[in-house]
């Protein structure tokens, strides 16, 4: 059970490591859009994002996939670019940026850049055998979700107190939400020392 413990706390620690604010600036872009009242849509949102993140994983933990690490931390800010960029076109539109299947599409896809990120880190973690490392893998995964779902909760709270104390509307929420993590993100992007080779 201690073992168990170990790695849901890796993984909630991977989220929620202010360090780490990439994955909390993702989070913050994928739940903007959207109140408490839509928290099915953002639990679908959310889980795509942490299957992607695991699928990586699992390929890198068996070999099957290997990215150099540069290119990863260049792809991670600018999935995070597209997600605020795509909130601030789409801010007000009713199809809420498109239909869940499209938008979970893409959020796997995010999550799966993201999860490269990672990988060198977790198969460090783990030694032995690929086979080995499933277990703690899904226990990962278990600690990434929960983390994600107390980011969510706190974003929808920030949401409400915004918008009804504040007097913000949703549009207007979305749009300052998604600026900030834009104005945070651009920098990564053009700072990042692929550049400079």
């Amino acid at each position: 059970m201690d073992e168990f413990l170990i790695f849901v706390k890796v993984g909630l620690e991977h989220v929620l490591n202010i360090h780490a604010y990439d994955h909390l600036l993702f989070l913050i872009a994928l739940t903007v859009p959207y109140v408490a009242k839509d928290w099915k849509r953002i639990i679908i949102l959310v889980s795509c994002f942490t299957l992607g993140h695991t699928i990586s994983l699992l390929l890198s933990v068996f070999n099957i996939i290997m990215v150099k690490s540069d290119w990863v931390e260049l792809l991670i800010p600018i999935t995070i670019f597209i997600a605020a960029l795509s909130n601030i076109i789409f801010a007000g539109k009713a199809s809420k940026n498109g239909t869940i299947t499209f938008i979970g599409a893409v959020t796997v896809f995010f999550g799966i850049i993201h999860g490269l990120g990672f990988s060198n880190y977790f198969n460090t973690l783990l030694p032995g055998k690929s086979t080995d490392k499933l277990l703690p893998l899904l226990e990962f995964a278990l600690g990434i979700e929960g983390a994600q779902i107390v980011v969510v909760i706190a974003v929808l709270i920030l949401a409400f107190i915004a918008q009804t104390l504040l007097k913000f509307n949703k549009r207007d929420f979305n749009l300052i939400m998604s600026s900030f993590v834009l104005g945070v993100v651009v920098p990564l992007i053009i700072e990042n020392p692929i550049w400079k080779k």
